[in-house]
């Protein structure tokens, strides 16, 4: 395991993003190999990360993926990395449940053995940080709580303020970031927007970012607790198939802003199952890329593009024609919204005999999943874990269902499988099933 630390908050909006990217953006101008890493589903925060670091964005999801993973992960992941900067979710100790700790940000910290940077909005606060500092320190006495950032802090004599309250609490501040409206990411339903819609104003913010983290934080500290930490040996997870690889397999990714939401080990995985990658942009290229056997629709926000999509009659027409020849096609959350006939009375593929909408109610959540259809694929019956995100509905109440989902108690039918097409709101790390990866490529090239 190479040097890392974990960004955890106190809540979400702390500031962990802020700290996280400037972090990340600090040590690789400092002449540091860095790699990030997102605790959860996320995918808009990892697009940071990316053109923060230079190199992908990642996941660490200890329910999607499984707690046995995450040190595989890390380790393929940061591979040549010289430090790794795992940013968490939510509030530190808020996971799948409120229950337990499973997926939270303390949770993978724990498993990694990785020390932990406690980000805190010090906006109109002063002696208080100590008793919620206090309190995240002492809550799990096995989660090393190493250092403090302060984010929002009003002036030098609101930083003397704060540093003179914990002076008592036994955790060092590492670093207070002032309020700066230059570097704030703008937001959307789900979020903020990704990176890549805005990408040289974000560049901008992000050297602003590090910028200020190297003059308001520890660098030295925060390098030298990554480097304390443990040993973690073991094998790193790897992409490669078990059984033989496919030839002549050529897939179509649909890319852009209107589709950006992948993990880059389902693109790893597909690609060491012999698959050619095919981007393309929905909104923008007419036509699907040359011999494309099947097709990958992932999460995005066609509702945000969706004059361009609606514009763009010779895509549509070619997506609904590659679903004509049965070809195999995998719509995930955005990807179903663009198969739908309509999306909010706009024309879409009309690859599916429903109509997408936009709603004002979050449907947000784990789920267990069991295939309720079998596609090229996938078997009926088959499991495995997803998510959802989404403020869409769709009006789907015909046609063969793609799961079955569980979640709390309850169970409810979702999303369609029609001829090769499977469209549902769920998404799927395939790092934990990479036999659904040599599955759809072996189907793309049949």
């Amino acid at each position: 395991m190479i040097p890392r630390v974990v960004v955890a908050g106190t809540s979400s909006g702390a500031g962990k993003t802020t700290v996280a990217c400037g972090l990340i953006g600090a040590l690789r101008a400092a002449g540091h190999t860095v790699q990030g890493f997102k605790v959860g589903p996320d995918y808009i925060d990892p697009s940071y990360h990316a053109l923060a670091s230079g190199r992908p964005g990642r996941n660490l999801d200890a329910f999607l993926s499984g707690v046995e993973l995450m040190a595989p992960l890390v380790r393929h992941g940061a591979r040549d990395a010289d430090i790794a900067v795992i940013e968490g979710v939510m509030g530190m100790f808020d996971g799948a449940s409120g229950k337990g700790e499973l997926a939270s940000t303390a949770h993978v910290a724990k498993l990694l053995h990785a020390p932990v940077v406690l980000v805190v909005d010090a906006n109109a606060m002063a002696r208080s940080a100590a008793a919620i500092v206090h309190g995240y320190r002492t809550f799990d006495p096995e989660v090393d709580v190493a250092g403090v950032i302060f984010n929002r802090v009003g002036s030098d004599h609101h930083e003397e303020l704060l540093r003179e309250a914990l002076a008592d609490v036994g955790v060092p501040v590492l670093g207070a970031l002032r309020r700066d409206e230059r570097i704030a990411a703008p937001e959307r339903h789900l979020g903020l927007v990704p990176a890549g819609e805005r990408e040289d104003r974000t560049r901008t913010a992000l050297c602003t970012l590090a910028n200020a983290v190297a003059r308001y934080a520890d660098l030295g500290a925060i390098e030298r607790m990554a480097r304390a930490a443990p040993d973690l040996p073991g094998p790193a997870w790897s992409p490669e198939p078990t059984e033989e690889a496919v030839t002549g397999a050529r897939i179509a990714i649909a890319r852009g802003p209107a589709f950006s939401f992948h993990y880059e080990e389902n693109l790893e995985l597909l690609t060491a199952a012999g698959a050619q990658l095919a981007p393309f942009d929905p909104a923008a290229d007419e036509e699907l890329p040359d011999g494309a056997g099947a097709l990958l629709l992932a999460g995005g926000f066609p509702e945000v593009f969706g004059d361009e999509l609606e514009a763009n009659r010779r895509m549509r027409a070619a997506i609904a024609a590659l679903a004509r020849a049965g070809r195999p096609i995998l719509g995930e959350c955005g990807g179903l919204l663009y198969l739908c006939e309509t999306l909010d009375d706009r024309a879409m593929c009309g690859v599916l005999p429903v109509r997408g909408r936009m709603a004002g109610r979050l449907t947000l959540g784990y789920r267990e999943a069991t295939a309720a259809t079998a596609t090229p694929w996938l078997d009926a019956g088959a499991t495995v874990r997803g998510h959802e995100f989404h403020y869409s509905s769709v009006d789907a109440t015909d046609g063969a269902p793609a799961w079955t989902l569980s979640a709390r108690g309850t169970k409810r039918r979702e999303g369609i499988v029609a001829g090769a097409v499977q469209a549902s709101y769920l998404h799927v790390h395939w790092a934990a099933h990479p036999d659904l990866a040599l599955r759809f490529a072996q189907a793309a090239a049949a």
